[in-house]
């Protein structure tokens, strides 16, 4: 019997490439997204283009994380049989900038959706996306899933509160409930304010003459970094296991800034160094400097593990940039040189 899916925050990265996956399993998913106005549906509309092959199965619902009466009206309606709860503020600068909404989205929001699922009885399997901000500032190297948390932002704070309401509630009422601890993973689909992104942007633009400068912040804090493609697998792995638990899901190499800077500038045949300046206004307040993770727990147990190298990935965010700002020029140029966002 085909499953159904209930994704929060489908509209973005994760979201997107989770729905992919699920459809082609033959699941039937809904989605939330918050009433805004402007639709934020790009990087999902695809799926509605041939409704006989994916758009009968896919719904949308308009409803915020923050509306518990609501996600309890649709959980009613629903049932769903697995929920991936991804939606948050995730923007790690800007949660310095925004901490109570931080708070009330990344950590309250997970603590609603949980209650409503209790609330309404519901059997449902809980995917929580918890973050590798979480360890911060790190107490062992590399991290796996008995390192202590030591979060250096109100996003990290966020997420262990997410994280540990996770656990209370799959020990107080016996609800199936995982953490995925998720590392830094990245793909074409990564919004630009995010640092690898924002990078192989701004590469295709300066290769294409149309900006002149790259404004960056600390380029020695070191990642993690994995494509985002492979670890919404490993999202759905852990639903599909007997019992839930909790998973470090990592590429276990991790590389500085500045090598995925140097990476993706050489990947079309530039320096670099004529090109990037640094902004202290990019840099946060508290700096996590390393990550990397032991995901040795999710490959045995989950049979995980990722496809995609990380000269492989900024290659394929590179490539994708320029193929995006090519179909952009063939249109109408949106872009301004040298444009700077901070935030």
């Amino acid at each position: 019997m085909a499953k159904t899916a209930l994704v929060t925050g489908i509209t973005g990265q994760d979201g997107s490439y989770l729905t992919e996956l699920l459809l082609e399993k033959g699941y039937t998913v809904h989605g939330l997204i918050r009433r805004a106005s402007s639709f934020n549906t790009g990087r999902i509309d695809h799926l509605f283009q041939d409704p006989h092959e994916h758009g009968a199965r896919l719904f949308l619902h308009y409803c915020d994380i923050t509306d518990a009466a609501n996600l309890i009206r649709l959980l009613n309606e629903i049932e769903p049989d697995e929920l991936y709860h991804l939606a948050a503020q995730s923007h790690v600068r800007v949660s310095f900038d925004q901490p109570v909404y931080t708070g009330e989205t990344t950590g309250l929001g997970t603590t609603r959706i949980l209650e409503s699922l209790r609330a309404v009885g519901s059997a449902a399997k809980y995917y929580q996306a918890s973050s590798s901000e979480m360890f911060g500032k790190v107490l062992e190297v590399p991290q796996k899933e008995t390192t202590p948390f030591y979060p250096r932002s109100p996003y990290g704070c966020a997420k262990v509160y997410a994280y540990w309401m996770t656990v209370n509630y799959r020990e107080s009422y016996k609800m199936y409930a995982s953490n995925g601890i998720l590392f830094n993973h990245e793909s074409p689909r990564r919004d630009a304010r995010f640092v690898t992104r924002k990078i192989t942007r701004a590469v295709a633009h300066i290769r294409a003459g149309l900006q002149d400068k790259l404004y960056l912040g600390n380029l020695d804090s070191k990642r993690d970094w994995g494509y985002a493609k492979d670890y919404v697998e490993a999202m759905w792995l852990m639903l599909q296991q007997d019992e839930p638990d909790d998973y470090v899901v990592a590429t276990g190499e991790t590389h500085s800034v500045r090598e995925f800077l140097v990476k993706s500038f050489e990947h079309v045949g530039l320096k670099w160094e004529d090109y990037v300046e640094f902004d202290e206004r990019y840099m946060r307040p508290a700096e996590v400097d390393l990550l990397i993770g032991d995901a040795s727990k999710a490959r045995e147990k989950l049979g995980w593990q990722p496809t995609v190298t990380f000269d492989g990935l900024v290659a394929l965010m590179v490539d994708a940039d320029i193929r995006l700002l090519e179909d952009q020029q063939k249109g109408v140029l949106g872009e301004v040189r040298g444009t700077r966002e901070f935030g």
